[in-house]
């Protein structure tokens, strides 16, 4: 069963999503403070959290913030607008996934095992992919950039993975999202610009991603020699 943290202060939300995940195999823990959320990440052993962005002590975008300082779990946003602009913050600072309020429960728990269940590769596609500058251990989930380990957040990680299991081959931005979202939902090209971005960064000084103006990207690294 999948542990998920649940930090939102609508004392409604929390019981009405145990009992209902619940028969799906998610056991949700709730905080209403984000201050009781993060010392409960920082003591528990979670699989995903969702965060509301309307909270007390501080809103959902720097609660994002703060966890990605000291963890990459899978993070949802829950955007009581569902604007394009929330959306795009949210990806900016590390979140893996957004959901407008007000929700489908069903919608909630299929995002939530897509997104999770990306954290642990298939056995059998487990392998270790070389490149020059770049190693990507895909038994360990690990990428390494110069054999210094890097610490990507599940979306760029599946984003890195994608693109380095098929060289050279150009990905359009629906590509890459229908192939990440892994379900039928309200998709906007910008949020595939912005994984980019944060990607090519923390991978630097590699430059395994080239634009291909007019279409998406693509992975141009080189195969390590022998």
């Amino acid at each position: 069963m999948y542990k998920v943290l649940l930090i939102d202060d609508d004392k409604k939300l929390a019981p009405l999503l145990t009992e209902y995940c619940e028969r799906y195999g998610i056991a949700i823990s709730a905080a209403e403070l984000p201050s009781t959320g993060l010392q409960m990440l920082r003591n528990g052993d979670y699989d995903g959290a969702i965060l509301d962005v309307m909270l007390p002590e501080m809103d959902g975008f720097e609660l994002c913030r703060t966890i990605r300082q000291f963890s990459e779990i899978p993070i949802i946003m829950l955007t009581a607008r569902g604007e394009v602009t929330d959306r795009v913050v949210g990806l900016e600072l590390g979140a893996d996934d957004y959901l407008p309020k007000p929700f489908d429960p069903r919608e909630l728990v299929a995002r939530l095992n897509s997104i999770i269940k990306r954290k642990t590769p298939s056995p059998a596609l487990t392998q270790l992919l070389e490149f020059d500058q770049l190693c990507i251990d895909t038994n360990q989930r690990q990428v390494s950039v110069n054999d210094k380990n890097l610490e990507l957040t599940t979306m760029e990680y599946q984003l890195l993975l994608l693109l380095a299991n098929n060289p050279g081959k150009d990905f359009s931005r629906d590509d890459i999202l229908n192939q990440l979202k892994g379900i039928d939902t309200e998709l906007f090209s910008r949020s595939v610009d912005i994984l980019v971005s944060r990607l090519r960064t923390k991978l630097k000084p590699a430059k395994p991603i080239k634009t291909v103006y007019g279409s998406g990207y693509a992975f141009v690294a080189a195969p390590k020699g022998p």
